[in-house]
Formats: C-alpha cells, structure tokens, sequence
C-alpha cells in the first residue's frame, strides 16, 4: 500500500474518533526507518484506545500490515506501527512532555506550524 493513502485513511479514522490536533511529519531525510509520523492527541485513555483500534481496523481492511502496538494497556502514549508509517496517541500532558514535533524539528508538518517569532515559513 502507498504511504500517502496509508496517511490519508490513518488521518480519517483519527479524524472519525475525534482525535485532536492531528500533526503528520515527513521524516524520511531523518531515518530509514519510517517514511511519515503522525501524531494526535486523546482526551482520555479511552479515546486513546478508540484511537488505535480504529486507526487498526481502517487500515487492515485496505490491506495495510498493522506490525505492532504499544501503549495499548495504559492509553497514555500508544504506538501503532504500520511500517512506513507509525501513529502516536498521546494524551495532552505527554505529548507535551515528549514534544515529538520538536523532537522531529526539521521535518516537513502537515498543517505547518511555526513558532511564534519565528521567520520560517
């Protein structure tokens, strides 16, 4: 399956569970790992749960390979590994403690954010 339409139906069955503040990365100059990070918040271990499974159950029904989740027990911080692509489900207090985008600075975002202040486009 291509990256771009794994992203796309990863971002719509996020956007199906109202997952917040869904940011995609384009991180392939920065590792051979993975082609594209996508991170989103969840309210609540539940939704976080919601999350993942349904982020699962879209992408396998296209044909997608679901290589592992993490995070799933507790529902602060889940990880699904789709290969090429890997999602991160994190409740507001993590993901602002960990601040993947910032971790990952250099990539290109979908929607682009810029730091107030700051002259990049």
């Amino acid at each position: 399956m291509r990256v771009d339409k794994m992203v796309t139906a990863a971002v719509a069955a996020l956007e199906a569970i109202k997952g917040r503040d869904i940011v995609v990365l384009d991180v392939r100059r920065m590792t051979a790992l993975f082609d594209k990070l996508i991170v989103v918040s969840g309210d609540s271990a539940r939704q976080s749960k919601a999350l993942a499974s349904n982020v699962q159950e879209k992408l396998k029904a296209l044909g997608a390979t679901v290589h592992g989740v993490e995070g799933a027990d507790n529902g602060e911080w889940i990880l699904v590994d789709l290969g090429a692509v890997v999602v991160h489900i994190m409740q507001p207090a993590i993901r602002q403690y960990y601040n993947l985008e910032e971790l990952w600075g250099d990539a290109a975002a979908w929607p682009r954010r810029r730091a107030a202040g700051s002259a990049r486009p």
